[in-house]
């Protein structure tokens, strides 16, 4: 094995392919590995380059092999699938892998710690939760629906219908359907103090990172917004611009452009579906305060909402907020308000 410079690494849940060459491009290793013998196998090899997928486990791992010594590199995968030659399969994805990592104009992804993957679990979890609770309210709604029982959308109206369950002397639902009601009821119920409890857990998270502090203050950011940022951005100087970092967001338009005449679509929706939500709620509740305290303050927003619709101008904003969070996340500075802002 002597005289391997570079390796691609497919890594799986229990079997794992290995593509290593030479500095001449020789292939020198082509072989399987169990997942037990990954980092022996490692610990034998000279210093290398090794190029992983983004995907499941891989920070992991890359930390792995970087305590080892080895210079390790994540790549989308989207990135690296060109590379492919012909059928797909395991050996020809970590002959890809091996020679997407050498290209100089690759993007990479900076290897995550084991807190911002922490941070990270934290939100997924609560957003799980989030998801779980939207599906019990509407299993309860359409459940009662069908004995025509309804009534009006947010919580009050789930109150309403949980209230009507817990009545006993109300006729109208059969006893089987309560007790199956009382018991999504209850279910309910515990998903709400879950989400509250990691509410305050990602409060605590926020108040223990300067960096997610920096992020709270820029108007359409909170603390959840902050720590999700911090969590998932390893490296923000990665990106080369404000521009790019909203790209990687997906908040900039489609271009399918030709002959020198641009054409400009929807937004993309490319990269963190999660962290798009966030901004795009952020933005909508500071236009929300703009249309309630008035938005002669915001020039910018005042003429964007004045020939654009409220959710287009959301975006616009959203873009906006994305390219200040980068600034402050790059250069490590705090967040000044304009001037006309401050006054």
């Amino acid at each position: 094995m002597q005289g391997v410079t570079t390796v691609g690494l497919d890594i799986a849940k229990s079997v794992f392919q290995v593509h290593g060459i030479d500095a001449a491009g020789q292939v020198v290793i082509r072989r399987q590995l169990k997942r037990r013998y990954v980092l022996a196998f490692f610990e034998k090899l000279p210093p290398c380059l090794v190029g992983i997928e983004a995907c499941a486990s891989s920070h992991h791992w890359s930390r792995e092999l970087k305590a080892l010594g080895h210079t390790v590199r994540l790549m989308p995968p989207a990135y690296v699938k060109p590379y492919v030659k012909r059928q797909k399969n395991d050996a020809a994805d970590a002959e890809a892998i091996c020679e997407a990592v050498t290209r100089a104009n690759m993007r990479f992804v900076a290897t995550k710690t084991p807190e911002q993957q922490s941070g990270l679990t934290l939100h997924r979890t609560r957003h799980l939760f989030i998801r779980q609770q939207t599906a019990v309210i509407n299993v309860i709604r359409a459940h009662l629906a069908e004995f025509g029982i309804v009534a009006p959308v947010g919580r009050k109206g789930v109150e309403e219908l949980l209230n009507v369950v817990t009545d006993a002397s109300n006729k109208r639902v059969p006893a089987a359907a309560r007790m199956c009601l009382a018991a999504l009821g209850a279910q309910l119920r515990r998903l709400k103090e879950q989400i509250l409890e990691f509410d305050r857990m990602i409060m605590a998270w926020h108040r223990s990172h300067e960096a997610s502090r920096r992020l709270d203050v820029i108007p359409g950011v909170g603390p959840i917004l902050a720590t999700a940022l911090v969590a998932s951005v390893a490296d923000p100087k990665a990106f080369r611009s404000g521009r790019n970092f909203s790209a990687w967001i997906g908040l900039v338009p489609k271009q399918h452009s030709s002959g020198g005449r641009d054409r400009l679509g929807n937004i993309s929706k490319q990269g963190d579906r999660y962290l798009r939500s966030l901004f795009m709620a952020g933005a909508l509740a500071v236009i929300r305060y703009a249309k309630i305290h008035g938005a002669k303050h915001r020039p910018w927003l005042t003429a964007l909402l004045a020939r654009r619709p409220i959710k287009i101008a959301a975006i616009a904003l959203a873009n906006k907020i994305a390219r200040t969070v980068w600034v402050l996340m790059a250069r490590g500075e705090h967040y000044k308000e304009p001037v006309v802002l401050a006054a």
